[in-house]
């Protein structure tokens, strides 16, 4: 079992929902977040003082899967989020110990679905 979790730009997240939904993937979790990586933000002007934005927005899935979705998951992340341009995000696959559903029980992949 793994723990895909990927940062990405805010508006690209349907189409990654779209891709990983053609790859049978349904279950996942999503989060705002904010940070900064190569982007480094921008400075603007707000009244007349001048803001340095370093902290962009930008969305985390999280999606626990079984060692056959590892794959497809990362493909569909890739596939709905790249834009080739800086700031596309980033993915992190982390080893998943345990998987408990809370309703039945169940424990490991069986949990996982």
């Amino acid at each position: 079992m793994k723990l895909v979790i990927a940062y990405i730009q805010p508006e690209r997240l349907n189409a990654v929902k779209q891709a990983l939904y053609r790859r049978d993937i349904f279950k996942m979790s999503v989060t705002n977040a904010l940070g900064c990586g190569e982007q480094k933000g921008y400075s603007e002007t707000y009244r007349g003082a001048q803001i340095e934005v370093n902290l962009l927005k930008k969305v985390r899935l999280e999606i626990a899967v079984n060692e056959d979705f590892v794959e497809p998951t990362i493909e569909g992340i890739i596939e709905g989020a790249r834009t080739g341009r800086i700031g596309d995000g980033k993915i992190f696959v982390i080893r998943l110990e345990e998987c408990i559903r809370i309703r039945t029980g169940e424990r490991g992949q069986k949990a996982i679905g």
